[in-house]
């Protein structure tokens, strides 16, 4: 076979030439060590890196690319060859009566016209590549979603295991002066048990809070793709304020536009319906021109060096491939249709829990703020007391100070993930991508 190789597929060799370097790049980055401390807005960059997720919805895109590549490049001209060294016996009634029969035949051959069929098939294509970039998109928005509540769950982590630490010390105090004046025979034997006891279920919830500390480092090394590379510390963010929501409507609205997970169902319903189409266009005729142009070694009155033809076929008789082709491309139109249809409604009650969680979590953070005056006050009195040599409560009140704290915390963080959530739902979370870029 001769001829110019098609450019799809020198991007193609192109392509596979690169990959081992890309891989090898990505290798690289993720050997990186994590930085300590760990930022929330490093941690976002490394959750647009590679990550198995990732790397599956760009395996599925480059496959969904070459497929639109092949379909593009099945009606290409075709160019073939032929050379033959024969020897023959020939016949005896045969004007040249020479044995070498080789021959040498050069033919071209384009299809010029099927009358749809080539053309749906494309469309399909182009349209399950453009369903396989809003799904890529999908996932970038989901692992940044993962890392962010990740990120958080470490820092709840750390508060909760410093509450339950101060909880601990104030126990251990209470239970040690216990077991002291039980020595001098100031307290009961079952007063001292019972603040043993308080005293080891607060060493056990301490433990359980240092456990989770672990995990959620783990949790956090394994969703930013570095499972070996626990981060150590964490920076907690500081917030800007968060802009005023729409009103639901309006989000539903702009969710039933932009939402990437939606965008990617109605392009898989548009690549069943032009598949589908293409499935009715096999009956269609097919019109296609040939060339040939031939040197013989014997010359024969049927041989002509030169032929040149218009060709069309035309169906007659395929059994029945294609009404099952054609039943089975309508069922999956009616899937796609069910699916589209199933996450519009998923779609509009996502966002209402998640509006109404956000408006909830504000009027928790209101009532949490006046909490935390509360305690500080109380604090303060508690410290001033203790000056005086008074009876107090100093160690409950730092106590409730870290607890209101770790509250308040995860306030923050749980209003920060919601709206991030509804800017995912709504398309506002990362750039959408371009369907013509390869």
């Amino acid at each position: 076979m001769m001829g110019r190789k098609p450019p799809s597929l020198a991007r193609r060799r192109v392509l596979v030439l690169l990959v081992p370097f890309l891989i090898l790049s990505q290798s690289l980055r993720a050997a990186e060590p994590l930085p300590s401390p760990l930022t929330l807005e490093h941690a976002l960059e490394l959750a647009d890196q590679a990550h198995p997720e990732r790397s599956l919805a760009e395996a599925d895109l480059a496959q969904a690319r070459a497929f639109s590549q092949q379909i593009e490049a099945d009606d290409d001209m075709h160019v073939a060859l032929i050379a033959e060294l024969r020897l023959i016996d020939p016949s005896d009634v045969a004007e040249d009566d020479s044995r070498n029969d080789s021959l040498a035949r050069l033919s071209l051959s384009k299809q010029l016209y099927d009358f749809g069929r080539t053309g749906h098939a494309e469309e399909a294509a182009k349209a399950g590549l453009a369903s396989r970039q809003w799904q890529l998109l999908e996932i970038r928005q989901q692992r940044r979603l993962d890392v962010m509540a990740r990120f958080f769950d470490v820092l709840l982590a750390d508060l909760e295991y410093a509450r339950d630490n101060e909880a601990l010390s104030i126990d251990y105090i209470r239970f040690d002066r216990a077991r002291t004046k039980n020595e001098l025979g100031k307290v009961s034997e079952i007063d001292m048990v019972e603040l043993e006891s308080i005293y080891q279920q607060a060493l056990r919830k301490m433990r359980a809070s240092r456990n989770r500390q672990r995990i959620t480092r783990s949790q956090l090394a394994i969703s930013l793709n570095r499972p070996l590379d626990l981060p150590a510390d964490l920076v907690s963010p500081v917030f800007e304020p968060l802009g005023e929501l729409p009103e639901i409507e309006q989000l539903v609205e702009k969710a039933l536009r932009e939402n990437p997970k939606r965008k990617g169902l109605q392009a898989e319903l548009q690549a069943a319906v032009k598949q589908l189409q293409a499935s009715e266009a096999e009956d269609n005729p097919v019109l296609r021109a040939e060339l040939e142009a031939a040197a013989y070694q014997r010359k024969l009155g049927g041989r002509n060096p030169m032929t040149a033809a218009l060709v069309i076929e035309l169906p007659l008789y395929q059994g029945n491939r294609v009404d099952s082709e054609i039943a089975k491309q309508r069922a999956l139109v009616q899937r796609k249709q069910a699916e589209l249809a199933r996450h519009e409604l998923a779609l509009r009650q996502q966002l209402l829990d998640h509006w109404m969680k956000l408006d909830r979590l504000k009027v928790d953070r209101d009532a949490l703020g006046v909490t935390a005056d509360f305690r500080d006050l109380y604090l303060d009195r508690s410290r001033t007391l203790y000056d005086l040599d008074m009876a107090t409560d100093l160690g409950d009140s730092m106590s409730q100070i870290a607890d209101i704290q770790m509250q308040r915390a995860r306030n923050d963080f749980q209003i920060q993930l919601t709206h991030a959530r509804i800017k995912a739902l709504t398309g506002e979370l990362l750039t959408a991508p371009d369907p013509n870029k390869e």
